[in-house]
């Protein structure tokens, strides 16, 4: 405690020299401080609800091994507070693009969660280069649809690659049944997820022996919904103007090649690193475009970015 003594002494003399614009006062005894430090920071044991499901499907949380490692995400995920504070702010900013594209398609609404603990809701690129908000592979991307080569990348064009998402999901759940043996295929694939519901004889995914990262995955998932819409309840606070929020922009059709986009973004006041931001997905500063395609790339409206001249 003599260090402490001699901190509160220094910051005394510090502050009658001017050199801090406060000073301390009535300073706590050295018991009480040590009291504050101790109780300034608590980790609490966590209280697993009774209740939870992934897509309406109930997690059977009266099974020991279930309950675990619920418990275990929960914990993880509640206690890593810097992640979970940004995934707030993210979700804020990015759900609303992807909850009406999973309504569309008739995707239940937690899987927007799945986006959440696949890339945190960045244009992630995994050591597997699977790419963007929903992690897809190339091989996935050309086979549903997607520009993918050097100069587009439509993996990383959010709308587009929810929609791929969409599609895989919906023949998984025709395939295995449920939605949360869908999620999971997502991660281990559809072969992957058959391959053990057979050779284990099972028929559920609380049920599967599964490797570190697929048995994880679904409580992960349901473990960010719970936490996402409970945010006082985990000890999560902010205020609305905290969170990020969607830029409100505009498309521009183009369906000739585009020699050069610094020049090509000057036209609607912004810059090329700007124009890359809403366009993740053009991946070089010129657009190819041999077969006039019709290509839509985002602009945002006038005065949402300074801009220096």
């Amino acid at each position: 405690m003599k260090t402490i003594k001699n901190i509160l002494a220094f910051v005394g003399l510090l502050s009658l020299s001017g050199l801090l614009i406060f000073a301390v006062q009535d300073a706590p005894s050295d018991e009480n401080l040590e009291k504050k430090i101790i109780n300034d920071y608590n980790v609490y044991a966590l209280n697993v609800p009774d209740n939870l499901d992934f897509s309406g499907e109930l997690m059977p949380l009266s099974n020991p091994d279930v309950f675990e490692r619920m418990d275990r995400e929960l914990l993880v995920n509640t206690y890593w507070q810097s992640n979970g504070l940004l995934m707030f702010k993210r979700a804020n900013k990015y759900f609303p693009i992807i909850e009406p594209i999973l309504a569309k398609n008739g995707i239940p609404d937690d899987f927007k969660y799945l986006a959440v603990i696949e890339s945190g809701l960045t244009n992630a690129v995994s050591p597997a280069k699977a790419s963007g908000f929903w992690q897809i592979m190339k091989t996935t991307g050309r086979e549903n649809g997607l520009e993918i080569n050097t100069n587009v990348d439509e993996r990383y064009h959010l709308e587009k690659a929810t929609e791929v998402a969409c599609k895989y999901l919906l023949a998984a759940k025709e395939k295995f049944g449920t939605w949360t043996l869908a999620a999971a295929s997502y991660n281990a694939g559809k072969t992957g997820i058959s391959r053990r519901l057979n050779s284990q004889s099972a028929t559920t995914y609380y049920d599967l022996l599964l490797g570190e990262e697929t048995g994880r995955y679904i409580f992960r998932i349901v473990a960010l919904k719970e936490i996402l819409n409970n945010p006082a309840k985990y000890g999560f606070n902010f205020r609305y103007k905290d969170l990020y929020n969607t830029v409100p922009t505009y498309k521009v059709s183009v369906d000739t090649a585009v020699t050069d986009f610094v020049a090509f973004s000057k036209q609607f006041g912004i810059n090329y690193k700007i124009l890359k931001l809403h366009n993740p997905w053009l991946r070089e500063p010129h657009l190819n475009n041999k077969s006039g395609k019709q290509y839509y790339i985002e602009i945002p409206k006038e005065g949402i970015y300074i801009i220096e001249p």
